[in-house]
């Protein structure tokens, strides 16, 4: 009874998140109107203020916090990155949250 109300769960879960996946950018691969596309450079700038531009458009609405007139997959992995960036990645902390220490190199191991 446990597990499947578990299943159950994370089935209602997985759906509620599949639901909330964006949709397609019909600006995607299309010129702005300065004929540019943004790319990873881009992407990965933007990606790195993106905290600050949400704050600032919070109060100006004619700011946009992603650019859609963009080259793809490129330009996502830049964002992306510029947001790891930003936060820290997480590496070092998740080492912490999980009990693993990091053995230095004056530890002793028993063989």
């Amino acid at each position: 009874m446990k597990t499947s109300l578990t299943v159950l769960v994370l089935v209602l879960l997985l759906s509620i998140l599949v639901g909330c996946a964006p949709g397609p950018n019909p600006s995607r691969k299309m010129a702005s109107e300065h004929g540019e596309f943004a790319g990873f450079g881009l992407g990965l700038w933007q990606g790195f203020i993106a905290p600050f531009v949400f704050v600032v458009s919070l109060f100006k609405g004619d700011l946009n916090v992603y650019e859609v007139h963009n080259n793809g997959s490129w330009y996502n992995f830049g964002y992306l990155f510029g947001l790891a960036c930003f936060f820290g990645g997480g590496g070092n902390r998740t080492s912490r949250w999980c009990g693993k220490s990091n053995i230095g190199a004056d530890a002793k191991i028993d063989d």
